[in-house]
């Protein structure tokens, strides 16, 4: 995948389908240590010891419409190519945890992509499920939580035109801001900075 935003997307589509109510996202760009750092975490069925550890093998899948599972295994190969590595931490019944990390600085990492995009195809997709994102750069950071949001605008559904553009313009915005500090930080090394 060409964008890290893309694997975020389907994580996030796994915890959906492992019955998740809260997910978590996290993104953490530490400039200083040249690592970046993707979790996703959600409170969905989990897994049990042995199908966590064999979950990044493309020929394993626990779904029963295909015979490979090429999420998680794409997700680890690309952390892998740069510097890093995937750990998939889960139990029965409390949810699962994913983390990517990868060297920021590296030729081949992958930008992070149109996280506007990303998180509002999972808003739009009609579910309940609480999502909280958030997405540090070195002192900057910036936070986002649906329930929030549903406060604030009670029955109005994210899918309303004028909301939807609202939280698009939002969060594109904030990413702007920080994808500047990275640029700022490092003066586009790479030609990774300006797009993180």
């Amino acid at each position: 995948m060409r964008e890290l935003s893309l694997h975020i997307l389907d994580l996030l589509q796994n915890a959906v389908e492992a019955g998740a109510t809260e997910v978590d996202v996290s993104v953490e760009e530490d400039l200083n240590g040249d690592r970046l750092i993707v979790t996703v975490e959600d409170d969905g069925r989990g897994m049990d010891a042995d199908t966590a550890r064999r979950a990044p093998d493309p020929f394993f899948t626990t779904r029963t419409t295909r015979h490979v599972g090429l999420g998680l295994p794409l997700l680890a190969a690309a952390a892998q190519r740069c510097d890093g590595g995937l750990s998939v931490d889960s139990q029965p019944g409390r949810g699962t945890r994913v983390v990517a990390t990868f060297r920021h600085s590296h030729v081949d990492r992958a930008p992070l992509g149109d996280m506007p995009g990303t998180l509002l195809a999972f808003l739009l997709g009609g579910r309940a499920t609480r999502l909280r994102y958030s997405h540090s750069v070195g002192g900057e950071t910036f936070e986002f939580d649906s329930e929030a949001v549903r406060d604030e605008v009670g029955d109005i559904p994210f899918s309303y035109p004028p909301l939807r553009a609202w939280l698009h313009d939002t969060i594109a915005g904030e990413e702007a801001v920080l994808a500047q500090y990275v640029a700022r930080q490092h003066g586009g090394m790479n030609g990774k900075a300006q797009v993180s």
